[in-house]
């Protein structure tokens, strides 16, 4: 995201829609048009409302989207921005996708190379630019740290925390704590490491799956910049699900000790609370 992002909201008509195309507006987010099929020619906050994807590309030059649209129309609201060659950028709100819609959404924009987070996330926000999501936008600080997070909640914890502590951030990104997800703490860590804004990463994972040790992984070939840790979920019980659907541990597989054990083998710090995240930043 960057100051020539400009977004629409797909459903901007519903509740959810109205209201965080207002907090996005006011945060000084480039929103230039909303989509609901049937309510082309309505205006949102001001926004205008087209009845498709492409009248908005075409008249508004819209480039991103945020996805505001009930789970089980979600997938087909993203297919249709995915059809647009202008659209760059997906941050898909909606909870509850079916895993197969997920799979499907996610196969395509990144046959297109189409930058798509979610399903189930808060979204994205460059503090000083604008933000796409739910994320409270009281908690950011313009720094140099990047913010990747499967859980939406420590995402406004630590960032919260971060800026208390006036550490600053450059991006902050939660991926979403499903199964499935368009973006992965492997993309965004390699986008930090790029980043010429970025000097230094905090990774907020959780039980399930086996993310955050490919993350360690990764960090051990390819970045360079420090890395901060915080992964939820240490009393968690064996094969209950904390949460999200992708937070299930099984075994010894997915529990927090083994995440922490393979983050801390290439360096990186874990914190043991969300608080003492800004503790361990060089």
């Amino acid at each position: 995201m960057s100051r020539t992002t400009r977004v629409m909201v797909q459903g901007i008509t519903g509740t959810q829609g109205q209201f965080h195309t207002r907090a996005m507006l006011d945060y000084g987010t480039r929103l230039v048009a909303g989509v609901t099929p049937g309510k082309g020619g309505e205006h949102v906050h001001g926004v205008p409302v087209f009845n498709s994807v492409a009248a908005a590309v075409k008249k508004a030059k819209a480039n991103a989207s945020c996805i505001f649209v009930p789970a089980r129309f979600a997938m087909d609201a993203v297919l249709e921005a995915l059809e647009s060659p202008a659209v760059k950028l997906i941050c898909v709100i909606t909870e509850h996708i079916p895993v197969h819609d997920a799979m499907r959404m996610v196969a395509v924009a990144r046959a297109k190379g189409v930058r798509l987070v979610g399903p189930n996330c808060p979204g994205v926000a460059v503090p000083g630019t604008g933000k796409i999501g739910i994320m409270p936008e009281t908690i950011f600080r313009q720094g140099s740290v990047g913010v990747v997070s499967r859980s939406g909640t420590l995402t406004y914890e630590i960032v919260n925390a971060l800026s208390e502590a006036k550490i600053g951030q450059s991006t902050i990104v939660g991926i979403g704590g499903d199964p499935v997800n368009g973006t992965n703490f492997l993309d965004m860590l390699e986008f930090f490491q790029k980043d010429r804004r970025t000097e230094s990463i905090v990774l907020v994972g959780e039980i399930g799956g086996n993310a955050e040790e490919a993350a360690a992984a990764y960090i051990k070939r390819r970045v360079r910049k420090p890395v901060v840790a915080y992964v939820a979920g240490r009393v968690a019980p064996p094969g209950k699900t904390m949460g999200h659907a992708g937070a299930i541990i099984s075994g010894k597989s997915g529990t927090a000790s083994s995440k922490i054990e393979a983050l801390e083998a290439v360096g990186v710090k874990v914190a043991d609370r969300p608080g003492a995240v800004p503790e361990l930043l060089p």
